[in-house]
């Protein structure tokens, strides 16, 4: 057993302790999203959704790999007090929501930026579900606009 999983290894989610920012700009007329995803990363996901069932993304911010974007099976990665839910992504012909997850420390030094989640050739590291496919997931970023941030109440 490692220190984040069980026996078998599996890692559990507690999606209860963690923060959900679009619950706390829900009131707003016009919620803005934090998180969007490029066809190329639609089209993935569909296709890992029908291999590994229901997925989540999770973004700590960390050294090397832990600065993308990661994917993993739905129920096998921990969330907690130290992790934020930027939004639930819908996909095109896939049954549940794609949760994206980022560190506290990270969101509060990206929470004025608009992430897209993107799609680019090259083997990534880590334990990401793309890794096979011969490519990784990618983040870019924009800043938010005067009125996105009014909107968020940033």
């Amino acid at each position: 057993m490692d220190g984040d999983g069980d026996a078998d290894g599996d890692v559990d989610v507690d999606r209860d302790m963690a923060v959900d920012v679009d619950a706390m700009s829900a009131g707003a007329e016009h919620l803005t999203e934090r998180i969007a995803l490029t066809p190329a990363a639609q089209e993935l996901i569909q296709r890992l959704s029908a291999t590994h069932g229901p997925l989540m993304f999770h973004q700590s911010g960390g050294c090397c790999d832990g600065s993308s974007p990661m994917c993993y099976p739905a129920s096998e990665f921990r969330t907690g007090a130290a992790d934020v839910l930027l939004g639930r992504l819908t996909v095109p012909g896939v049954a549940e929501a794609v949760d994206f997850w980022m560190a506290a420390d990270q969101f509060a030094r990206w929470r004025h930026t608009h992430l897209t989640v993107d799609v680019v050739p090259g083997r990534g590291g880590g334990f990401s579900l793309e890794a096979p496919e011969g490519v990784r997931f990618l983040i870019r970023s924009r800043l938010f606009s005067e009125e996105e941030r009014a909107r968020l109440g940033d």
